[in-house]
């Protein structure tokens, strides 16, 4: 599953990753696509707070920043 979060400022992609991450199923990765540069350290700082695994940064099909969560829990 993929957040579009591209006009979101901050802190609002981690805000829907948070409300969406049920949304996928334990073990399930859950992208959340951003502009917002503050994403790049709000994402990894979430999982380890949350205790998700932060799967790492790439780029959606745009080239826009994508952070993959995988749910744990």
């Amino acid at each position: 599953m993929e957040l579009d979060c591209r006009t979101l400022p901050c802190p609002m992609p981690v805000i829907e990753l948070a409300r969406h991450l049920t949304d996928v199923a334990v073990g399930e990765l859950l992208a959340v696509v951003a502009h917002d540069p503050a994403a790049a350290v709000d994402v990894p700082a979430w999982c380890r707070m949350k205790e998700q695994e932060y799967v790492g940064a790439d780029t959606a099909d745009d080239g826009a920043p994508r952070y993959v969560v995988r749910r744990l829990s």
